[in-house]
């Protein structure tokens, strides 16, 4: 007997009526009316089957120290950055391990399953690195977790950072992480770069670089790091987080390097929810949004992917481990109200993140993994639009997170006794 049978739900691609059923881990069959008994049968009622939610960009290492050691007052990324540097001589490898732990539980609750975590090696103790490691280990079983050694600090300009970097890939980190407009100048940022994205090809790694997370037009490393990922054959295998100056770049530079990141295979993962909090600081009006171009990289074929970026830490007093809600500040701030584009969005933390994280097995269709999440909505826009209840969270083939469907009990005369913010007809 399988061990698991979702009956009746409605797929991202717009199917209906579709049975899914789990055995040893993956999907072993996928279609209508499957003629078959589980151990466990989940009648989805017509409402939207996804494969997991997926965040291509978060610090778990800084996640839910907010108010420690005292609060971002001015809420600005500057600040935050001495925060995070006052923070961390007091960090203990056991704290930083209960938060994330903590913070991985928000996650699977909220169907996220795969994270990819910058993790600053800028302390030469490495304990966040250790923690994180550990914590990898710990949740391996019902989320993957993806590390990336991040200078934080800056490769050039903070003693002994190359030295740290190579010491955690060593200990096993996964990706190559950067920060180039953050080194003292743009020759070192792109020195950093192409040190960086050597590094990673020596050891056939991917790369991820916090790039151009600045309001300055100027700030051009992603340009840098597409020719270096042509140079040294590491097409496919890199992505520049943020890349928020180009907001700001005028429009003939943009038309070269956005066919430029094209060529070079590069994917970009944009960070709503703290791009618009932190960009844009030192404007009056008209302020600019913060956030990269979104829908001019999707129109030349480069992937987006947004990520949380950060819950409760210095840099972001809010936040809930939810990627919808990424998704939504994602369609609002781009303007991406068109039905395809935003379905685009529910991509950029489902199927295009998981892509660019190189996760082997994910996806609805059968020999995939049997991860999925039952959300009370009945496709992509409408999960958007309610931050939709995650019904049911499967890993392997188990459900091991369920929640209550979202209602109010209404008590008015001559209407009904309860509402769900559901029409009878989804758009």
């Amino acid at each position: 007997m399988s061990d698991l049978l979702i009956r009746n739900a409605t797929l991202p691609d717009g199917r209906t009526g579709i049975d899914i059923l789990c055995a040893g881990g993956r999907i072993a069959n996928l279609a209508p009316r499957i003629p078959a008994a589980a151990a466990r049968t989940i009648d989805a009622a017509g409402l939207l089957v996804s494969p997991p939610f997926v965040d291509a960009h978060f610090h778990m290492d800084s996640t839910l120290t907010y108010g420690m050691p005292r609060v971002n007052a001015s809420g600005t990324l500057l600040e935050g950055i001495a925060l995070w540097g006052e923070l961390k001589p007091t960090l203990t490898q056991e704290a930083i391990v209960e938060r994330a732990l903590a913070y991985c539980d928000w996650a699977v609750g909220k169907g996220l399953l795969a994270i990819r975590s910058h993790v600053d090696t800028s302390d030469a103790r490495l304990l966040a690195v250790e923690a994180l490691l550990h914590v990898r280990e710990r949740v391996k079983p019902y989320l993957d977790l993806q590390l990336v050694a991040f200078p934080q600090d800056g490769l050039l300009r903070s003693p002994g950072a190359l030295h740290n970097v190579k010491r955690a890939l060593d200990m096993g980190v996964d990706v190559v992480g950067g920060i180039p407009h953050f080194e003292r100048t743009t020759a070192d940022g792109a020195e950093s770069v192409r040190v960086l994205c050597e590094i990673a090809a020596d050891r056939a790694l991917r790369v991820d670089m916090h790039c151009d997370e600045t309001d300055d037009p100027l700030s051009r490393h992603v340009e840098t790091l597409a020719f270096q990922a042509q140079r040294l054959g590491l097409v496919g295998r890199v992505a520049g987080s943020h890349l928020t100056s180009m907001h700001s770049m005028d429009n003939d530079y943009v038309s070269k390097l956005i066919p430029l990141m094209k060529e070079a295979g590069l994917a970009a993962i944009a960070n709503p929810l703290i791009n618009i909090t932190l960009q844009g600081r030192r404007d009056s009006y008209p302020k600019r949004r913060g956030m990269t171009r979104v829908p001019e990289l999707l129109a030349a074929g480069v992937p987006v992917a947004f990520g949380h970026d950060c819950v409760m830490d210095p840099w972001y007093p809010l936040g809930s481990a939810d990627m919808l809600e990424v998704a939504s500040m994602g369609l609002h701030v781009a303007q991406m109200t068109g039905q395809d584009a935003m379905r685009r969005c529910f991509d950029a933390v489902t199927a295009t993140p998981a892509a660019i994280l190189g996760l082997d097995g994910y996806g609805l269709a059968p020999g995939c993994r049997a991860d999925m999440v039952l959300l009370e909505a009945r496709d992509p826009v409408e999960a958007i639009r309610l931050r939709a209840a995650r019904l049911a969270v499967v890993r392997g083939g188990r459900v091991i997170a369920t929640s209550g469907p979202s209602r109010a009990t209404l008590d008015l005369p001559g209407r009904p006794a309860s509402v769900d913010w559901m029409p009878s007809r989804a758009v």
